[in-house]
């Protein structure tokens, strides 16, 4: 089989070209039969994540409540000094706003992007377009996609948006009621912690901000496989995730 490339240019004002999807070759995929396992070699796909602008384009301005951000780099060394390898280095969730949209409409109301330029700002890991504009890494996503803010390197002086609270997770129990010690494989990830901190809460349909039904200090239960998890410097477990996950208030 040849090798494929499908390349799209998608020329819009103010933008540039897009480059899609590119192919690969030699790529090797297992197959079976009756008979065991096989490589068979094939010319496959591969898709480019990133949309680079063109160098000519020095202005990148989002539209509605769409916000751009110029991503952190990945982390090269372990706290130790130890060098990763690309596959081991993870992926930044955090970077500083350089341009904001204009806003939406919600109702009657007009309501501006609640974050500014200049801000260091979380946003959920999978979130927005990757886009290379002069030379750096950006993304563009929408607002509502921005976990909180963080001005500084500990991520419990995050301040959560919108509906979403911080919670710092409660310890996995180390024993089981009838006293036998558990081990770290067989401890159960809790889903029980406090809140340290929530956001001024959703909009209604005048575009009004409606409180949140949990605040600072409660106890709660949240649904276990929710929000986004981080370390803080104290080495306990945080959690990000919308009020809408907290189950209960526990007291």
């Amino acid at each position: 089989m040849g090798s494929i490339e499908l390349a799209s240019s998608i020329s819009t004002k103010g933008f540039a070209s897009f480059e899609g999807l590119r192919s690969s070759n030699n790529v090797k995929m297992l197959s079976f039969n009756q008979n065991g396992v096989f490589f068979k070699s094939f010319s496959g796909l591969v898709v480019k994540a990133a949309t680079t602008v063109a160098p000519k384009y020095t202005s990148l301005k989002p539209l509605g409540d769409r916000v751009l951000i110029k991503t952190k780099t990945a982390e090269e060394k372990t706290v130790g000094g130890i060098l990763l390898p690309t596959s081991a280095q993870s992926k930044p969730q955090g970077g500083e706003v350089v341009a904001v949209g204009e806003g939406r409409s919600v109702g009657k109301t007009k309501v501006d992007v609640s974050v500014k330029t200049g801000s260091q700002v979380i946003y959920s890991k999978y979130a927005g377009t990757e886009v290379e504009f002069q030379g750096e890494n950006h993304l563009i996503l929408k607002e509502d996609d921005i976990i909180g803010l963080l001005e500084t390197d500990d991520f419990q002086d995050l301040k959560p948006l919108n509906d979403r609270v911080l919670i710092k997770v409660a310890e996995a129990e180390e024993k089981t009621a009838g006293g036998l010690l558990l081990t770290g494989a067989t401890k159960e990830r809790p889903s029980v912690g406090t809140v340290i901190a929530v956001g001024p809460g959703p909009l209604d349909e005048e575009g009004n901000r409606k409180p949140l039904s949990v605040s600072a200090g409660n106890t709660v239960m949240y649904s276990k496989y929710a929000g986004s998890e981080f370390k803080g410097s104290d080495g306990s477990d945080y959690i990000v995730l919308r009020a809408s996950d907290v189950m209960a208030v526990l007291s």
